[in-house]
């Protein structure tokens, strides 16, 4: 079934860096070879944004062939020695295609209210014509990235065939989304047939693991919707 409140959009850039946040501590970084669930859900963050909507990411399309470069980095010391040299392995020159949809966070009654399907669907198009809300990132922070409108597999990717990645990390549920006020690890085994991924929901990844408590914020709906958002619902009524 198609949800009509499905966006897609080109985003892309020189880096790109999706590791598993679970293994960062050792101080050297290794990207996987496609795009994590939760990079392209905090892209879509990043775009356009409201804690009385969840996004699912669909699909996506890698656009460029696969290269991969490795950096030098010296981190910031916490302590009195000199930071030592890591090794960052990046994703070079990359694009991607991403479909995805908004479904209401059930966690969040008090926003019920601000559940206007038009109006975030169309506040997203335009965001995505505008290039995002806020910075919007491949991976993480030095990986900076541009969005813009795009239809779903115009263009094909030059990777043919299927592939298998093995269990890799999917995403995170936080308090506000999950069952319970805790942080969960999500993880699945992703499979690339000509270069299009097709994602599980968060709720069927087959491994999920908890990280620890997680109090979920709370907001009010005088705080959620902006003066422009109350602007477009009085011109539509």
């Amino acid at each position: 079934m198609e949800n009509e409140n499905k966006v897609t959009f080109l985003v892309y850039g020189r880096y790109a860096l999706f590791s598993d946040p679970l293994t960062r501590i050792g101080g050297e970084k290794c990207s996987y070879m496609i795009p994590t669930y939760e990079a392209l859900r905090g892209i879509c963050e990043s775009i356009y944004w409201k804690p009385t909507i969840c996004w699912i990411i669909d699909r996506v399309q890698v656009m460029k062939p696969f290269q991969s470069q490795s950096k030098g980095v010296r981190p910031i010391s916490m302590g009195s020695d000199p930071a030592t040299l890591s090794i960052y392995n990046y994703l070079k020159d990359v694009a991607y295609q991403v479909e995805a949809h908004f479904e209401w966070n059930e966690r969040r009654p008090e926003l019920q209210a601000d559940r206007n399907e038009n109006k975030h669907y169309y506040m997203m198009k335009r965001s995505i014509e505008k290039g995002g809300r806020r910075d919007v990132f491949l991976g993480t922070r030095e990986c900076q990235a541009y969005v813009e409108p795009c239809v779903f597999r115009e263009g094909e990717s030059p990777i043919k065939g299927e592939m298998s990645f093995g269990l890799q990390f999917h995403g995170f549920t936080y308090g506000d989304e999950g069952e319970g006020d805790e942080l969960i690890a999500r993880f699945w085994n992703p499979k690339m047939i000509d270069g299009i991924v097709r994602f599980c929901r968060p709720e069927e990844c087959p491994v999920q693991r908890r990280v620890k408590p997680w109090a979920a914020k709370t907001f009010t709906l005088e705080e959620n919707v902006t003066p422009v958002e109350k602007e477009w619902e009085e011109s539509q009524s």
